[in-house]
């Protein structure tokens, strides 16, 4: 295996397209073209997993709207302190129709609850990306 070939898209399973659509609406087409353009042979299986089965199985599935996962993704990435993938659904929170005093709230809660390292970096975080939307 060729760790810079590129993946033969043809062959991508349904969950796969219906994953790919939703992760689109979410992070838009930007992120998503660049995760998906720059992935090898080596590593487009990470990007079927997660596009499969976390933006169809789980993103799809009833009984949550988009805005509540939102709201418990940034809540747990939050907690785990993966900074990059907080930007990105801080960007995914704003699509899915939270405000941003809502996000004032939620980095609030995560302040108290994860503890203030985590509610600072999240507040430093979602200002960056605020800040992108402005513009």
């Amino acid at each position: 295996m060729n760790a810079s070939s590129k993946p033969d898209l043809s062959k991508v399973s349904e969950s796969f397209r219906k994953g790919l659509q939703t992760r689109r609406e979410v992070l838009g087409d930007a992120y998503v073209d660049q995760s998906v353009n720059n992935a090898t042979e080596y590593n487009f299986p990470m990007q079927e997993l997660v596009t499969e089965y976390c933006w169809d199985t789980i993103w799809n599935r009833p009984g949550l709207d988009r805005r509540a996962r939102s709201i418990l993704n940034l809540g747990m990435i939050a907690a785990l302190g993966r900074k990059d993938e907080l930007k990105l659904h801080v960007r995914g929170a704003l699509r899915n129709g939270i405000t941003k005093e809502e996000l004032r709230e939620i980095f609030m809660q995560i302040t108290i609850y994860c503890g203030v390292p985590a509610g600072i970096d999240s507040f430093r975080t979602a200002q960056e990306v605020m800040r992108e939307f402005d513009d």
